[in-house]
């Protein structure tokens, strides 16, 4: 049984986390800074790297005193070093390069997105590998099977916008305040999802991939056209949303030979009607759906030092050099698809 310290500053959230190999979080903190971003209506990479350095310290102080252990009581220190605000990332990874080099302990260097993926492992320990993960998040959407531990075959990605993207913007179009995600949702549960026609995009497409650009911008033309309440746009917005997922996802479980279960993280996955269709789903395939707790959606430390423990005892470590990434994906080797880019 090994023990992980995990440090996250990919965005806006500052967190740290004890984790042993067999499951169990130890402490865990993370310190949110939606007020200092709030004012703008998004995250600012430069407030949120300022407010990393001055939280950071103290937060592993707090885990640390929390399970009453020290450094030396660790195995190995995991950050996350990308992809992210580079700012944030080089933030978490330097502080993480600085406490290995203090206390001795090797250094596991993590991909934010690979800690998204292994994270309903942390909470179910019967799953098992390959599985099929809609990871949705505020930076990325994509279909992945899940092979192993480093082992990611991309099936599908978004060509303009993440799901969680198209969230925050249509929230900040009607005014609905920051975070967007949970500000629309609760905004939807007031609304009629069938109330305003907008589109779903690749919706039947045997193309396999999401997009979500033109759904924003239809939300920006209901709005102007004031005929519609800012619930009835955001109840319509969610539900196509939730169409699409749930048509990208089919189309992938149907070339998914040999997937043991349909998983989702990321933070969209916190989403309670994103939830409910893609359990739907899953019962159409026979096959058990998987999704961590609320709070394991969100970015978080424990699914850091979790990720870190599984590469740690495969002998998966990394030297002081590594590097820091804006980019990184999972499966490298995966086609561009259209207009992705280097988002791909």
């Amino acid at each position: 049984m090994s023990l992980i310290l995990g440090i996250e500053s990919s965005c806006d959230e500052t967190a740290a986390a004890l984790v042993t190999s067999d499951r169990r979080v130890i402490a865990h903190r993370v310190a949110g800074q939606e007020s200092a971003h709030r004012p703008y209506g998004g995250v600012v990479p430069e407030i949120a790297a300022r407010a990393h350095v001055e939280i950071l310290p103290s937060l592993v102080e707090d885990v640390l005193a929390e399970a009453k252990l020290s450094l030396n009581d660790v195995d190995a220190i995991a950050a996350t070093a990308g992809p992210g605000l580079i700012g944030g990332v080089l933030v978490g990874l330097v502080t993480a390069k600085g406490l290995a080099l203090a206390s001795g302990k090797p250094l596991v260097a993590v991909n934010h997105l690979e800690g998204h993926a292994l994270s309903p492992m942390l909470t179910s320990p019967d799953l098992a590998f390959p599985y099929l993960l809609l990871l949705v998040s505020g930076g990325h959407c994509q279909l992945l099977l899940v092979e192993s531990v480093g082992r990611y075959r991309r099936l599908a990605t978004t060509i303009d916008d993440a799901a969680g993207e198209a969230f925050d913007k249509s929230a900040k179009l009607l005014g609905l305040g920051f975070p967007g995600g949970p500000a629309v949702e609760r905004a939807a549960a007031e609304g009629n999802p069938k109330a305003v026609p907008l589109p779903r995009p690749l919706v039947g497409s045997g193309e396999p991939h999401f997009s979500f650009a033109g759904l924003k911008s239809a939300v920006l033309r209901a709005r102007d056209a004031g005929a519609y309440s800012a619930e009835d746009i955001s109840a319509s917005f969610q539900q196509a949303v939730v169409d699409c997922l749930v048509d990208r996802t089919r189309r992938a479980l149907e070339r998914a030979d040999g997937a043991t279960a349909l998983v989702v993280a990321g933070g969209v996955a916190a989403n309670q009607a994103v939830r409910g269709a893609l359990t739907a789903l899953a019962a159409d395939f026979g096959l058990p759906f998987v999704a961590p707790p609320l709070w394991l959606c969100t970015d978080n430390a424990a699914m850091i030092a979790w990720a870190g423990a599984l590469r740690f005892e495969q002998g998966l470590v990394d030297g002081l050099d590594a590097p820091a990434r804006a980019r990184w994906p999972l499966d490298p080797e995966a086609e561009k698809a259209r207009g992705a880019g280097v988002k791909a």
